[in-house]
């Protein structure tokens, strides 16, 4: 009497495309690698939460943001400069060192910004979306056309004249590029 074989399916092993196919809403995206980030160049930074979070323009939410923003702002050669909140997303101008000191920088403000915001709806579980949208500012005219678009997006989405209460008129810290020195 002789074993019968099994036909195993194709995928799976070292080929291109083996493994479990990824499925879900995200599953077409690519995560390309970022651009490599020198020291003397800011970014703008736009961050969006998941479904399930509240208006982040309320006042109770701000609050958690705002308490995050201050004791994520300056830490592992990362600085945050600006940020404005919208309902369900937020813009930042930072500076880092490096890629690593973003990376670490933004995961350490993630952190920060999942914990306030769960504890003020009082629940757990995920808060922020998928990643962050970074865009490396290079010149003049791209650091000033992102200063001013953080500054006036509420009047743009809004409607509202005036300064932003939810959007940092000032600098949370003194900027080391540049750039933002000359627009700080």
């Amino acid at each position: 009497m002789r074993q019968i074989r099994f036909q195993f399916p194709s995928r799976g092993g070292r080929k291109g495309r083996s493994g479990r196919r990824p499925n879900g809403p995200r599953a077409r995206l690519r995560h390309a690698r970022r651009p490599p980030l020198k020291a003397r160049f800011p970014v703008h930074v736009t961050w969006r939460m998941r479904d399930g979070v509240w208006n982040l323009r309320s006042r109770r939410c701000f609050k958690a943001l705002a308490t995050a923003f201050w004791g994520g702002a300056d830490r592992f050669g990362f600085r945050l400069m600006h940020y404005s909140v919208q309902g369900n997303h937020v813009h930042l101008l930072v500076e880092a060192n490096d890629e690593k000191s973003l990376s670490k920088g933004m995961n350490g403000l993630g952190t920060r910004i999942a914990r306030r915001l769960n504890r003020v709806m009082q629940r757990k579980g995920k808060v922020l979306d998928d990643r962050y949208h970074g865009h490396i500012l290079r010149t003049p005219t791209e650091a000033r056309r992102a200063r001013n678009y953080l500054l006036q997006n509420a009047s743009k989405h809004y409607g509202r004249p005036g300064p932003d209460p939810y959007t940092s008129q000032v600098a949370l810290i003194a900027p080391e590029t540049f750039l933002m020195r000359r627009l700080c």
